[in-house]
């Protein structure tokens, strides 16, 4: 990629622009001067000498001056664009004018002319802001250019990307305004290191899934669930002895019906023995604080309920 980017590139697309706009000039100069020779012996003979179709002849006029002074004024416009305008490599033109320059002008003029509708919501809590068909408006839109790519249009996310639609008890974290701020604000690291060693063998290993899988009522094996739950201990550091997860850490309830990474005695022996490590990118670079606000009271609204009036909602999906 870097034989894209070093200095031999602009000089190349300089000499491109410019040898094409003079060999237009150059082609109208040589039509001008061009002759032709008309047969002698015919006096005012005013064609070419090539016939078609037998009586069809092409005649030697000049070309009309109105297009000739057209393409003239064409080529004299393409080198004044040029000067003006940044077309020859490197050179950024006499305006100075470029894209990135053209685009920060546009956000800036959006964000003057949207600062007082922003200023009207960053005063409310984002418990409040999620109940305003305003601010759920504009929250979707910017949810939709930058959050649905990994949890989906409509919040549900899939494999690996959590589902914003469910209740407080499947949320990895609080589900409350300022947990949300802070989590888009600054992104987010999910991390469940290794832990077959410490488990044990892989028969070990597949007592503990399936007494996993017995905690939330799962299909399992209850011999092997029962010799499992001894060597949980291992797990309940993060998880808890009832499976129940820890918010403050982002360790998953293992009770509920939500499988963030896949459901079954594979996908759980997986994350015992290899971990997992998910990371939510920060969008602060992208997003301002007063659009983190409002995109934070429109994932508030997804689940369909206020925070106070939250229940787990009932959607085996993946954990």
């Amino acid at each position: 990629m870097s034989d894209f980017v070093n200095g031999f590139w602009p000089w190349y697309v300089a000499a491109i622009s410019l040898v094409s706009i003079l060999a237009c000039a150059l082609l109208l100069w040589l039509a001008g001067k061009a002759t032709v020779n008309a047969d002698a012996s015919k006096a005012g003979d005013n064609t070419t000498g090539h016939v078609w179709d037998e009586d069809l002849r092409e005649l030697n006029n000049p070309l009309p001056r109105w297009w000739m002074w057209l393409f003239i004024l064409t080529v004299i416009f393409a080198l004044g664009y040029l000067a003006i305008f940044p077309g020859l490599g490197s050179y950024k033109g006499l305006s100075k004018w470029s894209t990135q320059a053209e685009h920060k002008d546009d956000v800036e003029r959006m964000r003057a002319d949207l600062a007082p509708l922003y200023a009207e919501f960053t005063a409310q809590s984002v418990d409040a802001l999620s109940r305003d068909p305003r601010a759920l408006a504009i929250g979707e839109r910017q949810f939709m250019n930058s959050c649905s790519q990994c949890h989906g249009s409509d919040g549900r996310g899939s494999k690996s990307y959590p589902n914003l639609t469910n209740g407080n008890a499947a949320w990895l974290g609080e589900r409350t305004g300022d947990h949300i701020v802070q989590t888009v604000t600054n992104g987010r690291v999910g991390m469940m290191p290794p832990m077959g060693a410490a488990i044990g063998g892989e028969s070990d290993i597949s007592n503990v899934a399936h007494y996993v899988l017995s905690l939330s009522g799962s299909p399992h094996n209850e011999v092997k669930a029962f010799s499992g739950k001894q060597k949980f201990a291992v797990c309940a550091a993060c998880h808890g002895m009832d499976g129940k997860g820890n918010k403050a850490i982002g360790a998953p309830n293992l009770t509920d019906d939500y499988w963030l990474y896949g459901w079954g005695e594979a996908a759980i022996v997986s994350a015992i023995k290899y971990g997992k490590n998910n990371v939510m990118p920060a969008q602060a670079p992208k997003l301002t604080p007063e659009q983190i606000h409002v995109v934070a009271a429109y994932v508030l609204s997804l689940g369909g309920v206020t925070p106070a009036a939250s229940v787990p909602a009932a959607q085996p999906t993946a954990k």
